[in-house]
């Protein structure tokens, strides 16, 4: 026995000494030696994960606006901490190698004292008592951890020489696997990065070697991946929504991406965005919030017809996953025609607008609408005063087929009958829209996507006129992946508009005047990426029109209106594209682009010929001449050109050029100001020029405080030609020979847009103002009148000054209000400033044309939002929006017009919304 004890004694005096070097290895304090002037937290933090291996838990929001300027020399974290906290409300709490950062609480990382008596269980029910500020942190999602500490090897090294590889990849939602758009790909040393597209897909060119591969993108926790990259390969990344976004309202996925990226004139709005707005009737409009951004701007109350930097309303090419919408609104411009619950995000191209972008000379909005959860049956909708929705979704195969389906529908004719006013409360106003979304992965190199729109809208005024219209709108995609460096998409797609309106009060006039426009459409776009530096896209496209200008028809055997139709009109478009960005250093970037367009105007169609020289009427025609179907009327063909540049001053500034020519074949004919169900849309031909326009805009972009402030500013000059104004006294509607009344007309627009912004943290929004004028002359010679004299003349979208502020505060997760104010300068208009009788006729003396302007406008908005508790087991989550809009009751004016009454011309004034509009919305999301 006393051998025993000898050789155990010995035992663990031998274990000890063997162990004392591994437990002074994790006993030994990490000491870190650094120094830190004016950086951001977050900057700070990683410094920290890098020295010592540790991992920080914190929200954006409360180290936003947190600076760290320290000097640390051999010292522990909690001391180097301490020091760089000092003065702010935030504490910390270190557990092993996890760091918890909390503003205004002290976490728990251990039990406390006497939890456990003895070594006994809590009574039954018996909690631990904590403090009330404190709080015990979530753990981290397993899955999440695991993938960011794995190593991925990537690619086969085939040859050894090789000096860098390209990796691609797929980012997805990890709750509904839908591709997530914008995110910022990047690794820190050296500097490299890209964005993901509409698609989810990235694709970006490294060194060989190891890398950590770094992710962040809206809503969606920040993840990376550690990765040894070999030669070219494939890593798809799911992404998990971050409950903390519920505090931020982000227009950019990248937070310099208005600094280090070449685009401008570009605004991205995402729809958490979109719905912290405020607007009439409660309804969540993506169009009234486009309206708020700089050089966006309305003729009119009510109306979502859109002027950008100077164009008309039919300047502006909206597609809906790259499908025309020729008319985005119900019920004359009071509602959107877009469904918010099945939207993913929007794009407004001002300028430099991408080479795959033709036909239109203002803008380009791009709607993007969702794919559809992947991963389980989901739905979402809303209840409010006058318009109700519903959305449904779901995998059909889970991972790899989804499908979307919304609808919404209005019951306001209840409303209606509530006015005291008879001529309203005779009156019905309503419509409907559907929605369908599906997408299907074929497999890793091929998925098709199909999208289809459908409204009918109705609307009938005092018993008299009934005004119906309809969009019809199909996309169908297939995206196939040759390489990682090259994807194609083919897009087919298809668009069909048409209204009728009827009028049955009166036997003797009773008919139905029809209009139409449709086009089908086919395009191909490839995108190359040969490396991190350079990106090459080309394609080419195609677009067949088909436009019936009017046609009446009698309601009635009594009704005296004849049958009549003006002749069918059909056109050919295409184009072909290549465009080239290049970042030459870190600090320079260019991108050339070229789109050649050809358009062809065709038969079966008569056309009109007038004396060379002479005036265009009915008098100087002077022949006819008949084309066959498919014969070619006229041609016009003419390159675009595209320019771009950005150079980076500092890390948070650049400057900004760019120049782009646009060509336009279709023109819109109205009789109104404002887009509205009644315009008709027609054809450049042998008498009809298309228009062509030319911008230059350079622009200073700075950022502050950690990219959590942007601000930028824009200056623009553009310059237009053979666009349509209208003579005096001209007739739109059933015109056979439209050209004798309108004019081909030039014109100008200039301004300077200023934008502040901040994107996170509890107050967040926009405010921008703009300065901008617009003007048009007639100088045609086939006009026997001229406008003005031919001189300038402010156009009906000149409105120089205009001010916006977009704010949002969130008091909490579950309260949180928004406030929108909003001014520009009226619009113009002419006036009738005399009367005189000739032949014992009164006759009207008018001023020069836009020589006066309507009052100036102005409005504020004000809306709560209440959600319900955010427990994740639960039936539905829903939330209340309750809005004002038009708080102070101000009496816009949409429009001036004057009757003769009694021998007097008398001046009224119409406003739309002339009293505050107060609604409550119910959400729910399941």
């Amino acid at each position: 026995m006393p051998h025993l004890y000898q050789r155990l004694v010995l035992f663990l005096l031998f274990f000890s000494v063997a162990m004392l070097p591994c437990i002074a290895q994790q006993t030994k304090e990490v000491l870190i030696t650094e120094s830190f002037k004016d950086v951001s937290f977050e900057v700070f933090i990683q410094k920290l994960e890098e020295k010592g291996g540790y991992t920080f838990f914190y929200r954006v929001e409360d180290v936003d606006s947190v600076r760290v300027t320290i000097k640390a020399n051999s010292k522990t974290l909690p001391q180097v901490l301490a020091e760089a906290l000092r003065g702010t409300e935030l504490r910390f709490a270190i557990s092993k190698q996890q760091v918890f950062i909390t503003r205004g609480k002290s976490i728990v990382t251990t039990l406390p004292e006497g939890y456990f008596d003895n070594n006994q269980e809590a009574p039954s029910g018996k909690q631990p008592q904590f403090a009330d500020e404190t709080y015990v942190p979530k753990q981290e999602n397993r899955k999440t951890t695991t993938s960011e500490v794995k190593l991925y090897e990537i690619g086969q090294s085939i040859n050894s020489k090789a000096t860098q590889a390209n990796l691609a990849g797929t980012l997805r939602d990890a709750q509904s696997g839908e591709p997530i758009i914008g995110a910022y790909v990047y690794i820190e040393s050296p500097v490299i990065g890209t964005a993901s597209d509409q698609y989810g897909y990235f694709s970006i060119t490294l060194p060989v070697g190891r890398h950590e591969l770094k992710v962040r993108a809206i809503g969606l926790k920040n993840t990376r991946r550690q990765i040894i990259l070999n030669g070219d390969g494939k890593l798809d990344i799911e992404m998990e929504e971050d409950i903390r976004s519920l505090k931020e309202v982000l227009v950019e996925a990248e937070k310099d991406r208005n600094v280090s990226g070449l685009q401008m004139g570009m605004e991205r709005l995402d729809i958490r965005t979109i719905k912290q707005v405020p607007t009439a009737f409660g309804e969540t409009d993506i169009l009234r919030v486009v309206l708020t951004l700089p050089g966006v701007k309305s003729v009119g109350e009510g109306s979502t017809g859109m002027n950008v930097r100077g164009g008309s309303t039919d300047q502006n090419l909206i597609l809906l996953n790259d499908a025309t919408v020729y008319n985005p609104s119900h019920l004359f411009g009071f509602f959107s025609a877009f469904n918010p619950d099945v939207l993913k995000s929007v794009e407004l191209y001002k300028s430099a607008v991408p080479a795959k972008y033709g036909g239109r000379l203002s803008s380009v909005l791009e709607i993007t609408p969702r794919e559809g959860n992947k991963k389980q049956f989901t739905g979402s909708g809303g209840i409010g005063l006058l318009t109700s929705r519903l959305t449904l979704e779901g995998p059909l195969i889970k991972d790899k087929t989804s499908f979307l389906l919304g609808g919404r529908t209005t019951y306001s004719d209840w409303l209606l009958k509530k006015l005291p006013n008879k001529s309203f409360s005779n009156s019905e106003a309503s419509f409907y829209d559907l929605n369908a979304q599906v997408s299907h992965e074929i497999n890793s190199k091929n998925n098709v996507y199909f999208t289809g729109y459908f409204s009918k809208d109705r609307f009938k005024l005092a018993a008299d006129t009934l005004y119906k219209y309809n969009n019809q709108i199909a996309s169908v995609k297939w995206k196939h992946n040759f390489h990682n460096q090259l994807y194609s998409v083919l897009t087919g797609t298809y668009s069909n508009y048409n209204y009728d309106i009827s009028n049955e009060e009166n036997a003797v006039n009773a008919a139905t005047l029809t209009f139409g426009i449709s086009q089908a459409g086919l395009q191909a776009d490839f995108n190359y990426f040969p490396n991190s530096k350079h990106t090459v896209d080309f394609g080419a496209s195609t677009i067949f029109y088909n436009v019936l200008p009017g046609s009446i028809e009698p309601n009635s055997s009594e009704s005296l209106i004849l049958p009549e139709k003006v002749q069918r009109e059909r056109g050919l478009e295409s184009a072909v594209y290549i465009s080239d960005r290049y970042d030459i250093t870190q600090k320079l970037s260019l991108s050339f682009g070229l789109r050649y367009s050809v358009f062809k105007a065709l038969g079966e169609r008569d056309v009109l010929m007038y004396a060379p020289g002479s005036p265009r009427s009915e008098n100087t025609i002077v022949d006819t001449l008949s084309y066959s179907s498919g014969e070619t009327i006229a041609t016009y063909h003419g390159p675009a050109f595209r320019f771009s540049a950005r150079y980076g001053l500092t890390d948070n500034s650049s400057v900004k050029v760019s120049y782009n020519r646009l060509r336009q074949y279709v023109h819109m004919l109205s009789n109104t100001t404002a887009m509205s169900p009644t315009d008709i849309w027609k054809l450049s031909d042998s008498n009809i020029k298309p228009q062509v326009g030319d911008q230059v805009v350079l622009g200073y972009y700075r950022n502050f405080r950690a990219n959590t402030i942007e601000f930028s500013a824009e200056a623009y000059y553009k310059w237009m030609r053979d666009f349509l104004d209208y003579r005096s006294g001209a007739v739109i509607v059933m015109n056979q020979h439209i050209e004798t009344d309108v004019a081909n007309a030039e014109g100008k627009a200039y301004g300077v847009e200023l934008m502040l912004k901040k994107a996170t943290g509890k107050l967040n929004g926009w405010v921008s103002y703009t300065y901008s004028r617009t003007f048009a002359r007639v100088n045609d010679p086939t006009v026997a009148e001229l406008i003005n004299n031919g001189a300038y003349y402010p156009s009906n979208s000149d409105k120089p000054h205009d001010f916006t502020l977009i704010s949002n505060y969130r008091f909490s997760q579950r309260f949180s209000t928004s406030l929108n104010f909003t001014y520009s300068t009226g619009r113009p208009i002419t006036l009738p400033l005399a009367k005189y009788y000739d032949g014992g006729s009164q006759r009207i003396v008018y001023s020069d044309r836009n020589e006066y302007r309507v009052p100036d406008y102005y409005r504020v908005d004000f809306a709560m939002n209440i959600e319900g508790n955010h427990k994740i087991r639960k039936l539905a989550h829903s939330s209340w929006t309750i809005a004002v809009y038009n708080l102070t009751g101000r009496k816009n004016p949409y429009s001036i017009y004057f009757k003769s009454q009694n021998g007097n011309i008398r001046g009224y004034k119409m406003s739309i919304f002339g009293q505050p509009i107060p609604t409550i919305t119910y959400n729910f999301k399941f």
